[in-house]
């Protein structure tokens, strides 16, 4: 059986919401009948939907969701008009050509303006909806509003620490405010390949991003290895971009490890799901050990044993065991890179 995963849901949610909507106008308007509103209202969130995740104009969509919310919103609706036309028409030809409507064609197609005010309208509560998903990280987002972590639950996660190499001398030299802009720039390109690989992005500390999953999610299909090479392949294919932005290509540290950590939802004013266990500081020294040992990708060997493989392409090689500070015993590390040929 298919398991959806769990950032599916936050998706299939935002369609049942917008076929929700469009039920809603039939019963405020008095439209007619409730399945073609329905089928109204699923065609136009699935079409904000294909915008939303980058399916069309993915460039336009990345740059978007660089801009800060007061700018960002108005912008996603003047976008949003053109999928709500989009997936009106779309409704439309569904409902005529299946005989729902008995609308002729072009009315059955083309959104009156009432339609395009409420669809406005709701589009820019989820516009909201998904802006502070963004902002907070989808998984953690879903886990906050159902309160997931209201007590603290102890569970096995594998952790991705991504530190951007050379930040500091970056500001030195371009100053602190392109600084900040070259990372924000990083850290959007780590969305993608992040969520391709169903990690969740859980915090960002200085130029550090945290990335973590739950430890069978993480461990199939060696996922947690894959989002370390994908960010890496990511970076390097806009290579002649990145240079002519911001003058240098990035690269990154990453470390990985994996172990029990009890997770709960601390804070009053501003919640955030936090880590507490030896999992969380045992792959903060690895990434420590990524600057002693000259390496850009180290795992624990404890970590690469519960792997059922390697992605295609990456090799292993041994380092040893290593003394890390705030633990009795030394850590076994393994670097992790592409395979020769």
């Amino acid at each position: 059986m298919t398991v959806i995963p769990q950032h599916a849901w936050f998706w299939v949610a935002i369609l049942a919401l917008s076929a929700g909507a469009g039920v809603l106008y039939d019963t405020l308007f008095n439209n007619g009948i409730p399945l073609v509103a329905a089928i109204y209202g699923f065609c136009t969130g699935a079409c904000a939907l294909t915008l939303e995740r980058g399916v069309l104009m993915p460039r336009l969509q990345s740059r978007f969701r660089r801009l800060p919310t007061f700018l960002y919103v108005p912008v996603a609706e003047l976008a949003y008009v053109g999928m709500i036309a989009l997936g009106h028409g779309l409704g439309g030809l569904v409902v005529w050509s299946t005989g729902l409507s008995q609308d002729r064609f072009a009315d059955a197609v083309v959104p009156s303006l009432r339609v395009l005010v409420y669809a406005l309208a709701v589009s820019a509560l989820l516009v909201f909806v998904v802006r502070m998903r963004d902002l907070i990280g989808a998984e953690v987002f879903v886990n906050l509003m159902i309160g997931r972590y209201h007590k603290p639950v102890e569970e096995q996660r594998i952790f991705l620490f991504v530190d951007v190499v050379g930040s500091t001398a970056y500001a030195e030299t371009y100053g602190a405010l392109k600084a900040q802009a070259y990372l924000g720039a990083v850290f959007a390109a780590l969305a993608e390949p992040v969520r391709r690989c169903q990690g969740s992005t859980d915090d960002f500390v200085g130029d550090m991003a945290m990335i973590t999953w739950p430890m069978g999610r993480g461990l199939q299909d060696a996922r947690c290895v894959a989002c370390v090479f994908a960010i890496r392949d990511t970076l390097a294919r806009e290579a002649a971009s990145w240079r002519e932005q911001f003058g240098t290509v990035p690269e990154i540290r990453a470390a990985l490890h994996g172990g029990s950590v009890v997770t709960a939802e601390v804070g009053v004013d501003r919640h955030k799901i936090a880590y507490f266990g030896d999992a969380v500081n045992v792959t903060a020294r690895i990434e420590t050990l990524c600057r002693t040992l000259d390496t850009p990708v180290l795992i624990s060997a404890d970590l690469l044993d519960r792997l059922p493989r390697l992605p295609e392409g990456i090799r292993a090689r041994p380092l040893g065991r290593h003394a890390v500070r705030g633990r009795d015993q030394a850590l076994s590390v393994v670097a992790l890179e592409r395979a020769a040929g």
